[in-house]
């Protein structure tokens, strides 16, 4: 890869790994699991470096490559849960304030997709068209999906419970 690949690159990761992180985070609700699956998705990123970096939005392309790492994730948790140990962070981030934990343990007992259009439209300030682009969905159906996940978010905060 030539010298100028690298530095675009290096651009890219510098304006966009603090996002990225708060992305993950949003999502997972674990600083370990979000460091994990943010340093998978840079590293393909970089391995398809010669073709993204003249994407569009590589940004858009690296929090879809997070929302599946995470999805796969969440499918085989109960699994890899009985089989590994959690280690402890390894203080690379500060630690989120308690507000943060709280709303990300509210999130995490959303439906996947509700969770990924509040991620995006509340944490990372995307417009909801913007955000039906990178879902590939409906602008009307990125709208539902806050609606509901703004609804289902009031219903835990009273206290009602709700698993994804």
């Amino acid at each position: 890869m030539s010298s100028d690949a690298r530095a675009a690159y290096d651009e890219f990761y510098r304006g966009t790994s603090r996002r990225t992180m708060r992305y993950a985070f949003g999502l997972t609700g674990d600083l370990g699991d979000a460091q994990d699956l943010t340093q998978e998705a840079y590293v393909r990123a970089w391995q398809r470096w010669s073709r993204l970096r003249d994407y569009e939005s590589a940004e858009a392309w690296l929090r879809t490559v997070i929302y599946r790492l995470a999805t796969d994730r969440w499918r085989h948790l109960a699994v890899r849960r009985l089989f590994t140990a959690k280690a402890p962070p390894g203080g690379v981030a500060p630690a989120p304030s308690e507000d943060t934990l709280l709303v990300v343990a509210m999130l995490r007992k959303l439906p996947p997709a509700q969770r990924r259009a509040l991620v995006l439209h509340y944490l990372l300030d995307r417009p909801v068209e913007e955000i039906a682009v990178e879902t590939g969905v409906a602008v009307g159906t990125v709208k539902s999906w806050l609606s509901r996940g703004r609804a289902a978010l009031a219903l835990v905060m009273e206290g009602g419970e709700r698993d994804a």
